[in-house]
């Protein structure tokens, strides 16, 4: 393992700690050893203190950290009075208040994080929650689209590439406090450039994606979303959910693919770049795949689309050429013993081939 996939690892170890926390957090059996614990985890490094602070952005509009009683289960990280005086804006004395609130009871480092560290993660949260549309500034809204066939790389003000997959349609709507899209249709596969301030969201079917900066491949179809995570950390829930009931939602790293439908997140699986980006390359590659589903994605590509009832359980393995779509059609066909039935010419029909 080289030095930057042992960086990746324990970067990705970090961000599962953090999530481990806001977790326990909100708990109602919290104790004490576990708030001692935080305190001691958070006090440990920069980088655990960056994790937390990292997914607590991540998390903050998907509801994650809304019910997080950070006043009511940390009463003691509240500066004391003498503090809140120090902290105001008067020049002359702030040095000696700061010098002092170094030895007030109930107020050591680690407790300091959580006042002000955690505190002030929350809290930028909330009021970004609060006022993004009290306070939202003007937005920049673009519709970007390709046809049956075509391909095509767009480049976002905010220095983000998004590779359009054949026959999608992506609206982009940016503003001071966010960035925002909406896959319409299609796929796409988005390399985001880091905003802490200003995280960038993914509307597609059932699916809401957030994320700071990463890359990350969207595949909507009709019957659900597909989800597969190329680098980063990206942060996936349900669009919408019976009512009363908090979205569930999961938090996705490299490697790693997940399919949203109006039925709930699926598990989270394993990818790999090659496989999450083989449309980037001219091709489509199946592994296992059961054929309804390598169907699916070769129909965006032909002009009459194909089905094969009855057979959709069937699998595929192999790496397909996109540069003739009809041809890809009848290798498919001919790999499973498969004939074609061009009867109807708004749909190729697949059968098994007569004994």
């Amino acid at each position: 393992m080289n030095p930057q996939e042992v960086h990746d690892v324990q970067s990705e170890d970090r961000l599962d700690q953090a999530c481990a926390w806001i977790a326990r957090l909100r708990s109602d059996d919290l104790s004490m050893a576990d708030r001692r614990a935080f305190s001691a985890w958070i006090a440990e490094s920069s980088a655990n203190r960056q994790a937390f602070d990292e997914m607590s952005e991540l998390w903050g509009d998907l509801g994650v950290l809304s019910h997080l009683p950070i006043d009511e289960l940390y009463p003691e990280s509240v500066p004391s009075t003498n503090f809140r005086h120090a902290d105001k804006p008067v020049a002359a004395s702030t040095k000696g208040s700061a010098a002092a609130t170094d030895n007030a009871p109930g107020w050591s480092l680690p407790q300091w994080l959580l006042g002000g560290g955690l505190a002030t993660a929350c809290l930028s949260v909330a009021l970004w929650v609060g006022n993004q549309w009290l306070q939202q500034g003007p937005t920049d809204e673009q519709t970007y689209a390709t046809t049956v066939g075509e391909t095509r790389v767009v480049a976002l003000p905010d220095g983000s590439q998004v590779h359009l997959n054949t026959n999608s349609e992506l609206v982009v709507n940016f503003s001071r406090e966010e960035r925002r899209t909406q896959l319409l249709k299609g796929e796409a596969y988005f390399e985001v450039a880091r905003q802490t301030s200003r995280p960038f969201s993914v509307a597609a079917g059932a699916a809401n994606i957030r994320v700071l900066g990463t890359q990350f491949n969207v595949e909507r179809n009709p019957e659900n979303t597909r989800v597969s995570v190329t680098g980063g950390v990206v942060a996936v829930s349900e669009s919408r959910t019976a009512s009363g009931l908090q979205p569930e939602s999961v938090k996705l790293t490299r490697n790693q693919k997940v399919s949203v439908s109006n039925g709930g997140i699926g598990d989270v699986g394993h990818t790999s770049a090659e496989e999450a980006l083989d449309w980037t390359r001219g091709q489509l590659v199946f592994d296992e795949t059961p054929l309804r589903d390598a169907l699916e994605e070769l129909n965006r590509y032909l002009s009459v689309p194909a089905a094969a009832p009855g057979l959709g359980d069937r699998t595929l393995s192999g790496t397909f050429e996109l540069t003739d779509p009809d041809s890809t059609l009848s290798a498919i066909a001919a790999a499973l013993g498969l004939e074609q039935d061009h009867s109807d010419p708004n749909l190729t029909l697949l059968s098994p081939k007569p004994n």
